[in-house]
């Protein structure tokens, strides 16, 4: 083969590499493997831990992860919540993450409750927001967006209803559910960890 053959295959192969290295940067997520997606966002309309309306729109373009816990609760959701401590001191300073914290005994867990749950944590209620709402709102956000919980659970009467999961979700901005880890789990916890940044980028 010739120098000069030889010359131009390698400044063809330079000129695209140079051009996939400019697309992946110019491209959000070019180039990335894509993730299969569970689930996604439904519309929802909660209140914060300080008593104002909280939507999908205050979602949108972030990501974030999503549980569901009671403030009363003395079995799963103390040991769930100090590992969600550590996905928010890892997260925290980034403005595009969220945790969100659901309550499944809204009847208890008012906004009020919340806001002196989440003031005992001393956390930035900016990153990390702690929800309430109609039960059936909830429960539905957990077992049809999240899949964290099985659908066939709902009862017929949701004063009966009662929901109580040590899972979470990772959402990514564009509201899919592209995971879902077992918040008991320290092992599970640093994989989301290290999905989040992932999905961050």
């Amino acid at each position: 083969m010739s120098k000069k053959r030889l010359f131009y295959i390698g400044f063809f192969v330079m000129l695209f590499i140079g051009f996939y290295f400019i697309l992946t940067k110019l491209i959000p997520g070019f180039g990335q493997k894509k993730t299969a997606t569970i689930s996604f966002i439904r519309p929802f309309s909660f209140t914060t831990q300080d008593g104002m309306a909280f939507t999908e729109k205050d979602v949108a373009g972030k990501v974030f992860v999503a549980e569901f816990f009671f403030t009363t609760c003395k079995a799963i959701c103390p040991r769930m919540n100090t590992n969600m401590r550590l996905v928010y001191d890892a997260l925290k300073d980034r403005n595009d993450f969220l945790i969100l914290s659901h309550t499944c005994m809204p009847e208890v867990d008012s906004a009020a409750i919340l806001k002196k749950y989440a003031d005992s944590m001393k956390v930035d209620t900016r990153h990390w927001v702690f929800l309430t709402g109609r039960k059936d709102s909830l429960y539905t956000m957990a077992r049809v967006s999240y899949t964290i919980d099985d659908p066939v659970n709902n009862l017929k009467n949701i004063d009966d209803d009662f929901l109580h999961t040590q899972f979470w979700a990772l959402v990514d901005r564009n509201g899919d559910v592209k995971k879902i880890y077992d918040g008991l789990k320290e092992s599970e916890v640093k994989q989301l960890i290290r999905d989040a940044k992932k999905l961050l980028k």
